[in-house]
């Protein structure tokens, strides 16, 4: 099969059955690094956990973002009922998230991670749901004729519920409350009721995941994920876009690639061409919702986290010696950190060692934040310092918690010309260090929002009020994710052109 074919085919594999062989070692694409030591889920189950960690020891290290429950009974009560419940995941899909993310670290596969900023109650629909996933769909197709590589697809989604605060009160008006921290924790609502920690809204937050993942899977399974459906869309999406014209012939020729593949006896009823491929992830902030679904595998001996197939652990969350970090090194999903120029490489070196001390491809993602400018001064010095210890990570861009600013109406927002420079300087870094650009983390919905500015569209600051509706921080709406889709591929494919050209240049010298 064409290298195209493989690429589109190995991005609409189906979550429940075994992926094909890998053709190579991704580690064999770095042969300058290499794991410092070799461990498979039975070794690992065999030497045991790391040292002293349970999924409660957390609770004996300074902890951040967690909120005060007035009710310990109440509260206690709802974790054992929680310990209870089925997992929402399962141990043979996260194992299989992290090879995935092992290929991206080597260059052999590309993350597109995305979804809202945080998931509400009020807003928990069967549409919403299906317009994320459907332009995650439309991106992953883009991205990967762009870089002719299976794009990894991970939804900001089905767990995405707490929000990090600066301060834990807020007042208006003379008035000060607990500030809102998600609907996990309390109510949106500026009154002494609605923000008081309600347990129960934890169990609420677990069947709305659940019922997340299973339309997720019905769609990924049902036929909506049909390639040449996705396809059709792209191609919808462009004869009613500005830039119609710049990326009509990019499409056409994604069109014309699944033609040859159906061509070739591939035929549009095959699984690989009607299904899809998709893991959920989010932030451990909620330590007690975390561990309360924390789960030992009966197959391996080794803890996941059952609540999301990738967990992440933020900026303001990330101490060596604190709860998250203690949470995170010992359960086995892969992991994602924040990270912005304030982290001096030296501790993003000691991060890296603490959650991944066996050095595991697809272990950790490094999610990088900090500007465009920022990045091209701090993302070099992490590069060579991650480089230098011996570490496989997977490098991601997080364009938009960098780019946030307030608009004159008070709102805040993000540019979407300050979000495709970011991102074209992690393009730039990467390609001066020779390392490896991995993929993007993003705050987007299928819905068409009015929250960032910019885009082919050209939403203004003026318009920002007319569908402003995050709870949370500006989400890029569908054009706007698509056309930044469509930029990322060209960058993939320079850096394809480029290297394929390179390796030519030697065969003919």
């Amino acid at each position: 099969m064409a290298p195209l074919a493989t690429a589109l085919t190995a991005t609409m594999a189906p979550l429940a059955t075994a992926p094909p062989p890998t053709p190579h070692d991704p580690r064999s694409l770095v042969p300058r690094i290499r794991p410092r030591r070799g461990l498979t889920a039975l070794r690992a189950a065999s030497e045991g956990t790391t040292d002293g960690w349970t999924p409660g020891s957390w609770r004996a290290r300074p902890a951040r973002q967690i909120p005060e429950y007035p009710y310990t009974a109440a509260l206690e009560a709802t974790e054992r009922t929680l310990a209870e419940f089925p997992p929402l995941v399962f141990a043979g899909e996260v194992r299989k998230l992290e090879e995935r993310l092992g290929e991206a670290a080597m260059g052999g596969a590309f993350l597109l991670q995305g979804g809202d900023c945080a998931e509400s109650f009020r807003e928990f629909n069967a549409k919403n749901i299906r317009d994320t996933f459907r332009l995650i769909l439309q991106m992953a197709v883009v991205l990967t004729f762009g870089g002719q590589m299976p794009t990894i697809k991970v939804g900001r989604m089905g767990g995405q519920f707490a929000k990090r605060r600066s301060n834990p009160t807020e007042t208006r008006d003379g008035v000060t409350l607990p500030s809102y921290r998600g609907d996990i924790i309390n109510d949106q609502a500026f009154d002494e009721e609605s923000r008081v920690p309600d347990p129960e809204r934890l169990i609420r937050a677990y069947t709305q995941s659940a019922s997340t993942l299973n339309l997720l899977r019905a769609f990924a399974h049902g036929g909506f994920a049909d390639l040449q459906r996705v396809t059709q869309w792209n191609l919808d999406f462009l004869r009613h876009s500005t830039q119609g014209d710049r990326y009509l012939e990019f499409s056409q020729r994604v069109h014309d690639a699944i033609g040859f593949m159906v061509a070739a006896g591939l035929t549009p009823q095959h699984p690989i061409m009607t299904t899809a491929e998709l893991w959920t992830s989010h932030e451990c902030l909620h330590l007690l919702y975390e561990q309360t679904l924390t789960r030992k595998d009966s197959i391996t001996g080794l803890y996941y986290d059952c609540s999301a197939h990738m967990l992440w652990v933020g900026e303001r969350t990330r101490q060596l010696d604190g709860a998250h970090v203690e949470f995170l090194r010992g359960i086995s999903n892969p992991l994602g950190i924040k990270v912005s120029d304030k982290l001096d490489p030296s501790e993003l070196v000691k991060l890296c060692e603490t959650l991944n001390p066996h050095n595991k491809p697809g272990r950790l993602t490094i999610i990088t934040r900090m500007g465009a400018e920022n990045m091209r001064v701090k993302l070099p010095r992490m590069i060579r310092a991650v480089r230098q210890a011996g570490m496989i990570v997977t490098w991601v861009s997080d364009p938009m918690h960098g780019n946030t600013i307030s608009a004159p109406c008070g709102l805040k927002t993000r540019s979407f010309d300050a979000i495709r420079a970011e991102l074209g300087a992690f393009f730039d870094v990467h390609g001066q260090e020779g390392s490896h650009p991995g993929g993007i983390h993003l705050e987007m919905t299928g819905q068409n929002v009015t929250e960032c500015i910019g885009g082919s569209k050209a939403v203004t600051f003026d318009d920002l009020s007319a569908r402003y509706h995050t709870h949370c921080d500006p989400r890029l709406n569908a054009s706007q994710s698509l056309e930044l889709a469509f930029a990322i591929a060209d960058r993939l494919r320079n850096k394809r052109d480029k290297a394929w050209h390179n390796l030519t240049s030697r065969v003919v010298s």
